[in-house]
């Protein structure tokens, strides 16, 4: 796995990869589960039959001559079509594949399906579910640890949060996953939060106001552990205000959008004790502008952020920090492309203009930043822990393993 630039691009072709088996099973099977979890009208239930065709037998269409991004896609992806979606990048093939998802439920087209979350029967049953209730109820006990206890849990909690990924657990037995409550998580592949709280410290001379970035990654039982780490951030001094980037439009099954956000905020301010305490403050900071809200087109779009617009580029050359959260936007940040996982993580992000931190669980191929020491016992043993099946790479797609990376130095 080479470290240069002409690293490999991920695609679904070869046999037995995680990319092939997202292509291959869990997208097929998520277009049976949007399907069957709504009413849809005939001409609905045909777009979403002949989509599960085209991804598993068929090739890569053109949108239709009505699409609103018509052009955005031709331009992005023309030499796309007409092949097979396993043949060509990941990245690629998985976002234009929740395009033509939203596409077939009618979400952009006028009329009464315009809008319609798809997944929100998905993210609607995991907020409301038993395990949240668990979970806020544990913010009681950790109000009353000392500061950097408190700073440290809310900060795994936003990190482990990301096994909670409705999309991770579509073709999973009887709909089982891993939750966001560890018990005993095994030791980071690599941790960086030290370095993360050094730049931002909580006691500093009055200045100017230091602004943070986050970019959501999921919403649910992940979105709510990273709203808690806003408050500590906030209440704190940590932060004097927070910029929550969000998806423009559903995509990926769970990823956060404005109205996740606002859900999951009314679900911790009407809970009780320390949990509801939190909610409030977070709707109160969202009204007077501490904590905004942002969906940028980007989002949705196919590419690294090495390709973000200088709109985007302005926003994070200006923060304090930006955190990027969850595995598609590591997947972005570091390029989607089969690194060797010595490959440094300054790197690879040092196109990115803030310092910038990413907090995720390792649910695909793509790893860079780590150890060699780490990455030779991690190969030895595998997810499992069995030693000597050195050719066991499931530690980096099983969700069992996280990490916490960090660039402290902005570029100009």
């Amino acid at each position: 796995m080479p470290e240069a630039d002409d690293a490999p691009v991920i695609v679904s072709s070869v046999p037995g990869s995680f990319a092939r088996s997202v292509l291959a099973e869990r997208h097929p099977a998520l277009v049976q589960q949007v399907r069957d979890a709504f009413p849809w009208p005939p001409e609905q239930r045909r777009a979403l039959d002949a989509l599960l065709a085209s991804c598993t037998e068929g090739v890569i269409e053109p949108l239709g001559p009505d699409a609103h991004d018509r052009d955005h896609w031709d331009a992005w992806g023309s030499e796309y079509v007409g092949r097979s979606w396993f043949d060509v990048p990941f990245l690629w093939s998985e976002s234009y594949f929740y395009r033509r998802l939203l596409g077939a439920t009618g979400y952009f087209a006028p009329g009464p399906w315009q809008g319609i979350d798809p997944f929100a029967p998905f993210k609607r049953a995991e907020l409301l579910g038993s395990l949240v209730d668990d979970e806020l109820a544990a913010l009681d006990a950790l109000a009353r640890r000392p500061a950097g206890e408190r700073a440290a849990a809310c900060l795994q909690g936003s990190l482990w949060g990301n096994r909670a990924d409705l999309g991770f657990a579509v073709g999973t037995p009887d709909g089982a996953r891993s939750g966001s409550a560890v018990e005993d998580p095994p030791p980071l592949v690599a941790d960086e939060s030290d370095a993360l709280w050094s730049l931002l410290p909580a006691e500093r001379s009055p200045g100017a106001v230091r602004s943070v970035h986050v970019i959501a990654d999921n919403a649910g039982r992940e979105l709510i552990p990273d709203l808690v780490l806003i408050d500590h951030l906030l209440t704190t001094g940590r932060a004097d205000e927070v910029v929550l980037h969000v998806k423009p439009y559903p995509y990926y099954v769970s990823d956060a959008t404005t109205a996740d956000v606002v859900d999951c905020a009314r679900r911790l301010a009407q809970a009780s004790g320390s949990a509801g305490e939190a909610g409030k403050r977070l709707w109160a900071a969202m009204g007077d502008g501490r904590l905004a809200v942002r969906a940028h087109a980007f989002y949705c779009a196919p590419f690294p952020y090495s390709e973000m617009p200088a709109d985007l580029r302005h926003e994070f050359a200006d923060a304090a920090l930006t955190i990027v959260k969850g595995d598609l936007n590591y997947r972005r940040l570091v390029g989607d492309r089969l690194w060797s996982p010595t490959t440094s993580f300054a790197g690879r992000t040092a196109h990115f203009p803030g310092p910038v931190a990413a907090l995720r669980t390792l649910k695909s191929d793509v790893i860079v930043g780590l150890d060699p020491r780490t990455v030779a016992r991690l190969e030895e043993a595998g997810a499992s822990g069995r030693a000597g099946d050195g050719a066991n790479q499931a530690w980096r797609t099983s969700g069992t393993h996280a990490l916490v990376q960090v660039r402290p130095q902005g570029v100009l």
